[in-house]
């Protein structure tokens, strides 16, 4: 159990929050193409990132979690850094100078880190692109043939994607009017 309720239920809640995360995160990074802050649509997903992270921390909790440091517990420390950067060059720093571009790569290695762990745990859930899955409880990588091909070339062309995404929002979002001064 976690925070009193069972995991598979804890795990539906992590899920939700973080299918939030990644919807408002696409409109936000979107927007910052098209120079256009969002506000509202920005704090949902600033406050599901952070809630993402926070839900995958708490799986520690379990009982039948390894009290280790796992990839998904390097992830979240890495996802973790990456947002109080990107929380602080919004809220304190209000986009001013560097903090601007500073802000759209946080914004955008923070929806990256979230479609990340969609992938990995896609392919270690989903038959349709693992048919392993069945044979083994794997929760990620390594998955073994031919599936270890098939998600390197899903994370490599995600990667690929929001990198680019990543320089455009950065050379096209602009500190507009309405920021607080």
């Amino acid at each position: 159990m976690i925070i009193g309720l069972s995991v598979p239920a804890f795990t539906i809640i992590h899920v939700v929050i973080t299918l939030i995360a990644i919807v408002s995160g696409f409109v936000v990074v979107f927007g910052m193409v098209g120079s256009h802050r969002l506000p509202r649509t920005t704090a949902l997903f600033w406050t599901m990132t952070v809630l993402t992270t926070v839900t995958g921390f708490m799986f520690f909790l379990s009982p039948t979690q390894t009290k280790a440091l796992t990839p998904a517990a390097a992830t979240g420390i890495v996802a973790t850094v990456i947002f109080v950067i990107g929380l602080f060059a919004l809220y304190v720093r209000h986009l001013y100078g560097a903090w601007r571009w500073l802000y759209t790569s946080t914004a955008t290695m923070s929806l990256y880190l979230n479609v990340f762990v969609l992938i990995t745990q896609s392919f270690g859930k989903l038959t349709i692109l693992n048919p392993a899955v069945t044979l083994k409880s794997m929760v990620g990588p390594p998955f073994g043939q031919p599936a270890d091909f098939h998600f390197a070339i899903a994370q490599g062309v995600t990667l690929m994607i929001f990198v680019m995404l990543g320089i455009v929002a950065a050379l096209k979002f602009r500190r507009g009017p309405g920021l607080a001064a």
